[in-house]
């Protein structure tokens, strides 16, 4: 009963340390803390926040793990839900995308609820921030879940969170095993969540399965098995995402996940400069290039070159272009376009209501084409080519063009643009002066005994 593929991803898991991560990903695990917390705190009145703060259990016996942003303590799996929630909600956290992907950050309300549940150091919680990617990105390196069409990236999530609680909550190499089967084995999550007009729930799936990859290390621990091949067995996970171990240049998978350790996967993720989805980040930027060069009753048409996973029409995909829900409208590209040059400013407050209804944003849409460059896809995913040609009335063209938008990892957010992102969206809900003392502390994670001062500083409903 050998799984070749579980025993490397759980060897990894617990033989690795603090002193294994180099500077650079210290840094980075930080900066993606900060990310990730200013979503939550952006995120903490939306609707399916509440919704998992309602129906949070209240625990009263130590140990227990924070609701963030509240007083409230619950159990350690139901914490990293209701905090993977906030955390999700805006679409404006990082994304990581291969033949699989997502947004692996959902992973880190994990982290933070089995650190505090064990008085973690600063030190073991930036490392199972960075095992947490390790394991999803590797998974997504290898495996076409997204682009297979047929299972979500909640996958990758719990298997990272389960991994990285399981690692602070001090399981063995073997439990560590069964918490990674547990994890996998009955959380199959469908491609349904991702599909037509989009719902509340889009921005909790993952919330979920990072909520089972908890729930599984905590079974674990107290001794429960998972099933011994739930990768590599028959009707494993690899025969159900048709990866061939035995296909030209994956000719042993184990080989193919342990090649992806190096460099730490945390280095190469995205971070988003607009609320939206990832694959909207290029054209929208480049509307808002253009929309300061026209008036934009002059357009005659927009023409879009893309990669073949931003292709879309009106026939295939008509909630993208006629978005009802805020999920859908911060997924569609033609809405995210026509909104930059009909506001020219995208913000967390482009999707009320009445935006999302407006005859004018469906006017520019109206003017709008997406094609396909054959040449932009082959570059994928090592680059996100976007060219953006504008007609005016007068015949004028206007052409933009970007390989690598804003937040990309080749073209990322600086140290400063991250900390304003952060407090841009801090400020929502706390004071400035409140949002620095939150941010010093993440800057100053390593030299932290646990995350205490931390949660105590992100209290915002008392």
């Amino acid at each position: 009963m050998v799984d070749a593929t579980k025993d490397t991803l759980s060897s990894y898991a617990y033989e690795l340390s603090f002193s294994d991560l180099d500077d650079k990903t210290i840094h980075q695990v930080k900066r993606t803390l900060l990310d990730s917390i200013g979503c939550l705190i952006g995120g903490f009145n939306s609707k399916t926040a509440i919704i998992a703060r309602k129906v949070a259990p209240k625990v009263t016996e130590s140990p227990t793990s924070s609701i963030i942003g509240t007083t409230n303590n619950t159990s350690i799996d139901i914490a990293a839900f209701a905090n993977a929630i906030s955390i999700r909600y805006l679409d404006f956290n990082d994304s990581y995308f291969t033949p699989g992907g997502g947004h692996p950050s959902d992973m880190i309300s994990a982290s933070l609820a089995a650190g505090e549940y064990c008085r973690s150091s600063g030190k073991n919680i930036i490392t199972s921030i960075a095992l947490a990617y390790q394991v999803f990105c590797s998974i997504s390196d290898v495996a076409p879940m997204l682009g297979g069409r047929e299972w979500d990236q909640g996958l990758c999530v719990g298997m990272g969170a389960a991994l990285s609680s399981g690692k602070l909550l001090s399981l063995s190499q073997e439990e560590l095993g069964h918490s990674l089967s547990i994890s996998i084995v009955p959380n199959l999550p469908l491609l349904a969540t991702r599909v037509g007009e989009l719902s509340l729930w889009k921005g909790c799936a993952t919330a979920h399965a990072t909520k089972a990859g908890v729930f599984a290390s905590i079974l674990a621990k107290e001794g429960m098995e998972g099933p011994y091949e739930p990768f590599e067995g028959k009707n494993g996970l690899w025969e159900k995402l048709n990866v061939d171990t035995g296909k030209p240049g994956i000719i042993n998978i184990t080989s193919a996940i342990s090649s992806q350790f190096e460099p730490f996967g945390i280095t190469r993720t995205d971070f988003k400069f607009f609320p939206a989805q990832i694959l909207t980040q290029a054209p929208t930027g480049l509307a808002l290039e253009i929309e300061k060069l026209i008036d934009i009753n002059e357009i005659k048409s927009i023409v879009i070159e893309t990669y073949s996973n931003c292709v879309s029409t009106p026939e295939s995909h008509p909630e993208k272009w006629d978005p009802k829900t805020r999920e859908s409208a911060d997924h569609s590209i033609p809405f995210m376009v026509a909104s930059a040059f009909l506001y020219g400013d995208i913000g967390i407050n482009s999707f009320t209501d009445e935006k999302i209804a407006s005859q004018k944003i469906r006017d520019i849409i109206s003017k709008l084409t997406i094609i396909e460059n054959s040449s932009f896809t082959n570059k994928r995913p090592e680059e996100s080519n976007c060219k953006m040609i504008v007609e005016l009335n007068n015949g004028k063209i206007i052409t933009k063009e970007t390989s690598y938008p804003k937040g990309h990892s080749q073209n990322p957010l600086t140290d400063d643009e991250l900390e304003n992102k952060f407090t841009n969206l801090a400020e929502t809900m706390i004071s400035k002066q409140h949002a620095k003392t939150i941010s010093s502390l993440i800057w100053d994670l390593e030299n932290q005994k646990n995350i205490t001062a931390l949660l105590d500083a992100l209290i915002i409903e008392r």
